[in-house]
Parts: structure tokens; C-alpha cells; sequence
């Protein structure tokens, strides 16, 4: 809980009371003597608990917490304190459960506002849940479809589009609220790689990733499902600065990484150790037959880390079994783990699709993971960790109807569970279709009400969805559905559902982001980005307006004047 000046504890009706539990809770900590540091400002008071899952959750979920407050008495039980303060509340405790009766008075969950000492409120614990935004305003900038956006790495507003029969183009974003399109002049191809690419459900141009060093080296990376009839060799990397007509061959076909799977996918450097991370579906329309998420020697169902500066020589791919031309990172989590192979990051994911690492907090790296029947999911993806598929789709068992081989025991794997996701039926409760797109936590300043929020959705669209954390940096999500319009001055019109002021956005490919941090939906209708929630009629008091607009609010929304500063 933070606090002011440590010796202060305003909410506490008894400071003697209230130091004398400090000083309890300090015996079970070698470390706690920290806090008793004498400076000013806000601080981190521990209090007697250890989880930030309601007393309802917990019931729930079914899953059994011992209490920092117990562990503190069994620890200090015996500890004896001179002249305590204590003593009155020991007067009517004879022949109870001391370490009980503490615990139902000065413990509870993070969430729990009925902790008190001598009865009075305590609200220290509360948790106060930021509001959600009123909705999502977008604005359409562009008729037609693309799978992927890329920000060019030079920092201004441009960016790369792709579709996903293997044309990528550079084009320049107009600045939000500009009232311009996205232009793209389709007759001028940065890179044109559909002659080699297979075309097929799942498969096509999946990835592209820019090197962190691509001023310097002009090297970027592509992923896509090769058409070998077309082109047997299918496969190459392409290093240029130019803007147009890249030559993907122009260092040869042995410089690829060409591994022999079913899909490609997304592929993105980490932004603190500058590796290459490749996520990898399962190989399978159903039921991973043949259990591949879960083979240690298989390369799907995983999301993969190598190393792409560090070049090996042939003698080096070919004796540690490489698929391609580069190295493996010396932490990556089996790299001296014989029974695996060394590129696997994470394992046990169906397909995921669209990852991405938090701007703020790289630590934090998202990944969608599309399940098949019941469950679709968000996971926080760390070193080392196995995420279920298949013996689990998202937190449910999952029982395959068509099993060839390698079938994998419950009780042989830790499996970490979502931390977002919803069932199929929340989606379309009719035919049961739905597919996860992975999103992004929102690092923008144009909607101010959404920062922080991870913006996340459906292939079919029906809603547009927000991940709240809370406590921030807590790991504890929540979602939440939540409307969406199109901005009444936007640069191009919106189709509506029937009925409703929701723009009709047909499939959501993908989600993207560029330099600036604002987040567009690349969808079948076309490529929207979010835009100022006034734009829309909703209210964001944090939001900036500009100052030659006064914005008036009347019964029925929102009426601009031009006249003067006015900041909501």
C-alpha cells in the first residue's frame, strides 16, 4: 500500500498500534529493515496478506492461499513485546486463536475494504479499478485490405503494408484528425514476393520484421508459406535501402531460414536483447494430431529466439542440426537441454497469432493463441514455459478426437493459463466461430482514456475488447467488450451494422501500430486507426483539444465552436 512520510500512517487511528504491527511484520523479512529508512515521500508499506485475488475468486477458482498474516504469526507468534499496545485488543481473547484473531482483523485481500484496527475502516487495501474509456472512435483512412503494417524504423509516418499474396508496399500515414486518406500507389511494390508464396487458408505473407539495425544494414526479414512447386530453392533474405523493387534473391538462397513446416507466422525482434522471435502454429487444421505442441523436437506449436547477427559457418548449421543461417542465443531456456531443440522459446500454443512486446514494458510480451472449439485466449509469454495445447485449450481440458502419436500426460507439464480470453460462444453462440487477434497495450496520447489498456479483438469483429491490469504491474487482468463509431468527420465513410451506429468492420486481420504509438485495425473493409474519442462524441476528460475548438456539450453530444482554448 503507498503511504506518505513512513511514521505518518494518516488512515491508522493509533500510530503506536499501527508501528507495533510494522515491527511484527518486520521479523519475517530479513530484508523489510529498508523500509524503515527515514526519508520523505511516498512509500511501499507492507500489509498482512499475500494475494490480490478476492475472497470470491479464490472460492471459485477453487485454489487454496495461505495468508501473509498467517505466516507472519507463525514466524513472530512468540516474539514478546514490551509495553505493548496490543494488550487491550488481548483482554477479551482469552482461551482463542490468537493468530486467528489477528488475521481476521488486520488481514484480507487486496481487494477486501474491511480490514480496520479498533473497527474503524481501513480503505489502504482498496484497489481502485481505473474507469473504462465510453468507447472506441476510429476513423477510416483506407478501402482496402492488408495483413500486416510494419512501422518503417526512420521514425517518421511512414510504414510498411502487406497483403497476403506477398506485395508490400511504403507508404506514408497522413497525421490523425488531417482529414487525408492512405495513400498507397499499388503500381510501385517495395518487395513483390507472390510468385514464390502458397496461397491458401492459413497460409500466404505472414511476417515482416526490420532489423533494429536496419539504417545501418538495410536488413529486414520476411515470413511466408512457400510454393515450392513454383519455386523449389524458395527462400532468401533481402538487404536494401531502397523504396522500391527490394531484390530478395540478391544474396542467395542459402542466407534464408527455411525450416520444413505447415505454416509460417508472425515474426518480431525483441526490443531489449535485439533477438529474432518467430511464432509457429501447431502444423494442424484439427487436434495436433500428432501432438506437436508439445514435442520437444519439433519446432511447432512454439515460438522460437535466434540469433541473426552472430552468423555460424556450415560446419557449425550442420553439426548443431540448424535450419538456417543463424545462431542460437546462449539464454535461451534449452539451449543445453539435449531433449529439446534449442531455438524453442515457450511451447504448447495452437497458432498464435499477433504478439507483441509492451513499449513501456518489454517485459510484458502478448501473444493471441487461437484455439479450436471452445476457447480463445491471451498469453503472457515468458522463458521456458509451456502453455497447454494441446492437453489444454485455453484453461479447459482438451480431448482430442484423432490422436496418431506422442500423447502427452496432464500431471508431466506445469501449463500457465491465459490471462485473457473468452469462449467461442461469446463471440457467436450459433455456429461457435471465432478467432483471437493479439493486440497491443495502448502507448498513445491520442485517446488518453485508453493508455495502458491492451486492445485486443476478433476475427469476426463483433467487438472491439480492452484488457484492464489492475494493480498496474500486477499480472491480474480483467476484459471488457466496449462500443466503437466512426468519427463524424472521418477521412473516408464507414459502413454501419444494421441498425446501430457501430461501423461495420467485416474481418479483423490484424491489429498494428506505428511510430507514434497510435493502433489501427487491418480489416477486410479496409484499415482504420483510433482516433481523439471527441471526434467520436465521447468523453474523455484527460483528452487535449485544440485550441482554436470550444466543445459544448448539449443532450444529444457534442458542438464544436471556433472560438477558444478549452481543455475538457
Amino acid at each position: 500500500m503507498e503511504q506518505e512520510p513512513l511514521l505518518k500512517l494518516r488512515t491508522l487511528s493509533n500510530s503506536a498500534l499501527a508501528m507495533e504491527k510494522f515491527a511484527v511484520m518486520l521479523c519475517d523479512d530479513q530484508f523489510s529493515v529498508k523500509l524503515l529508512r527515514n526519508e520523505s515521500g511516498v512509500r511501499i508499506i507492507p500489509i498482512l496478506c499475500n494475494t490480490t485475488l478476492s475472497v470470491e475468486l479464490q472460492q471459485s477458482s477453487g485454489v487454496q492461499f495461505q495468508d501473509f498474516c498467517t505466516k507472519v504469526w507463525e514466524t513472530c507468534g512468540n516474539v514478546s513485546i514490551f509495553n505493548s499496545s496490543l494488550e487491550p485488543f488481548l483482554q477479551d481473547k482469552a482461551g482463542k486463536d490468537l493468530g486467528l484473531c489477528l488475521c481476521e482483523t488486520f488481514s484480507g485481500t487486496s481487494e477486501d475494504a474491511k480490514v480496520s484496527f479498533f473497527g474503524e475502516p481501513n480503505s489502504l487495501n482498496k484497489i481502485h479499478t481505473p474507469p473504462l474509456p465510453k468507447g472506441l472512435c476510429l476513423e477510416k483512412i483506407r478501402g482496402d485490405s492488408y495483413l500486416n503494417m510494419v512501422p518503417h524504423p526512420d521514425g517518421p509516418n511512414r510504414a510498411f503494408f502487406a497483403n497476403i499474396e506477398g506485395k508490400i508496399w511504403l507508404a506514408n500515414i497522413p497525421n490523425e484528425g488531417s482529414n487525408e486518406v492512405l495513400e498507397i500507389d499499388e503500381s510501385k511494390t517495395f518487395l513483390d514476393l507472390s510468385n514464390d508464396i502458397l496461397i491458401d487458408s492459413g497460409h500466404g505473407l505472414m511476417g515482416i520484421a526490420f532489423h533494429p539495425n536496419f539504417s545501418i544494414n538495410g536488413r529486414f526479414f520476411v515470413s511466408y508459406n512457400c510454393d515450392q512447386m513454383r519455386n523449389p530453392i524458395c527462400s532468401g533474405r533481402c538487404a536494401c535501402n531502397s523504396d522500391v523493387n527490394c531484390d530478395p534473391l540478391e544474396l542467395g538462397p542459402d542466407d534464408g531460414w527455411y525450416p520444413p513446416i505447415g505454416h509460417a507466422g508472425q515474426i518480431l525482434f525483441g526490443p531489449e536483447d535485439g533477438y529474432l522471435y518467430l511464432m509457429l502454429a501447431d502444423g494442424s487444421n484439427r487436434d495436433d494430431p500428432h501432438n506437436f505442441a508439445q514435442n520437444k523436437r519439433s519446432l511447432l506449436g512454439k515460438i522460437l529466439r535466434i540469433d541473426v547477427n552472430n552468423v555460424p559457418s556450415t560446419k557449425e548449421i550442420n553439426d548443431k542440426g540448424l535450419w538456417g543461417n543463424y545462431s542460437i542465443p546462449r539464454d535461451n531456456p534449452y539451449v543445453n537441454d539435449k531433449e529439446f531443440e534449442p531455438e524453442i522459446w515457450a511451447i504448447g500454443f495452437k497458432n498464435p497469432w499477433r504478439c507483441s512486446f509492451d513499449s513501456q514494458r518489454p517485459s510484458y510480451f502478448l501473444c493471441g493463441d487461437a484455439g479450436q472449439d471452445q476457447y480463445e485466449e491471451i498469453d503472457m509469454v515468458k522463458k521456458g514455459q509451456n502453455y497447454g495445447w494441446r492437453i489444454y485449450e485455453g484453461p479447459f481440458l482438451f480431448h482430442p478426437s484423432q490422436s496418431h502419436t506422442g500423447n502427452t500426460s496432464i500431471s508431466s507439464i506445469n501449463p500457465i493459463f491465459p490471462i485473457l480470453g473468452y469462449s467461442h460462444s461469446d463471440i457467436d453462440n450459433i455456429t461457435g466461430s471465432a478467432n483471437i487477434i493479439g493486440g497491443y497495450f495502448y502507448r498513445s496520447m491520442t485517446d488518453p482514456c485508453l493508455y495502458g489498456r491492451y486492445l485486443y479483438t476478433d476475427l469476426y469483429a463483433g467487438s472491439i475488447m480492452v484488457g484492464i491490469e489492475s494493480p498496474e504491474s500486477s499480472r491480474n487482468f480483467s476484459s471488457a467488450k466496449i462500443t466503437s463509431r466512426c468519427a463524424h468527420d472521418s477521412p473516408m465513410p464507414c459502413s454501419f451494422v444494421h441498425g446501430s451506429p457501430t461501423p461495420s468492420l467485416g474481418y479483423v486481420y490484424s491489429l498494428a501500430e506505428d511510430n507514434n504509438k497510435d493502433i489501427y485495425y487491418l480489416t477486410s473493409t479496409g484499415v482504420y486507426r483510433v482516433a481523439r474519442p471527441s471526434r467520436c462524441n465521447y468523453l474523455c476528460t484527460s483528452e487535449k483539444v485544440d485550441d482554436s475548438i470550444d466543445i459544448v456539450y448539449g443532450k444529444w453530444g457534442f458542438f464544436f465552436n471556433t472560438k477558444s482554448t478549452h481543455r475538457m
